[in-house]
């Protein structure tokens, strides 16, 4: 048990280093939202009503891309080209190497976190969160519900020249219809109906309280149930569905 989580662990540092050595992979999946955090920040900058719907927004958004996102392709891409074959195959513990793999998406999307936090409260007038154990609840709850549904996802994914295609034509619509960019109570009534199925959605609520409201866990219990219920959904899915050799072969 020891020994497969000193293995976990310098796989997970294997894992950091590779990351920031590929500039598009950290771009996409760690600096875009960051980008559009401040890009929105700056166009209402005053308007603080709109501002703390922005952020725990972004927040959402940020959780999604670093772990949805980035497992969905990363194990394609380790699928495909044969390195889950290869890796399945030598002494290292798979739950070593895929606790590595998944350890950095996790990674990321907790220093996504406290960027996030940290610019919510020196630049767009959040201050600090409101209720600390509600944010990190939401934040594990999430990460943790996206993260399984990325890889699940992943077994949908014919090949890794298709995945940014795959991924997408399911980011961009969720994170539009879940509320990243505009209070969801206002949109159309079918939207509103599509956003309350979406774990996003959720997320954000309880993001938003956490930061903006001060809502309690215990108003938002609701909110984390839908989320926790997606978790299982992707676990279960990530499991059963999970193969170590390419779709090709």
């Amino acid at each position: 048990m020891a020994e497969g989580a000193i293995l976990a662990y310098r796989q997970w540092r294997l894992e950091r280093r590779m990351f920031w050595r590929n500039p598009t992979a950290a771009f996409f999946s760690f600096i875009l939202p960051l980008i559009f955090l401040f890009l929105f920040g700056a166009i209402f900058s005053g308007d603080q009503q709109t501002l703390d719907i922005i952020v725990p927004g972004i927040l959402g958004l940020s959780v999604m891309s670093t772990t949805f996102n980035a497992l969905a392709m990363s194990i394609t891409f380790l699928r495909e080209e044969g390195v889950l074959k290869r890796i399945h195959g030598t002494p290292l513990p798979p739950i070593s190497y895929l606790g590595g793999v998944t350890g950095n998406a996790v990674s990321n999307a907790a220093a996504q976190v406290v960027i996030v936090v940290l610019a919510g409260r020196l630049f767009f007038g959040i201050g600090w969160p409101k209720d600390w154990v509600e944010l990190v609840v939401f934040a594990a709850a999430g990460v943790g519900a996206l993260a399984a549904l990325g890889v699940a996802f992943s077994h949908v994914i014919p090949n890794f020249d298709a995945a940014p295609a795959y991924t997408n034509i399911v980011f961009l619509p969720v994170i539009f219809i879940s509320g990243v960019f505009y209070d969801v109570d206002t949109a159309p009534q079918f939207l509103r109906d599509v956003a309350q199925v979406l774990p996003l959605t959720h997320i954000i609520d309880g993001l938003s309280a956490a930061l903006v409201t001060g809502a309690s866990l215990a108003d938002h219990a609701g909110d984390l149930a839908v989320v926790v219920a997606w978790g299982v959904f992707g676990t279960i899915f990530a499991v059963r569905g999970f193969s170590w050799q390419a779709k090709r072969d």
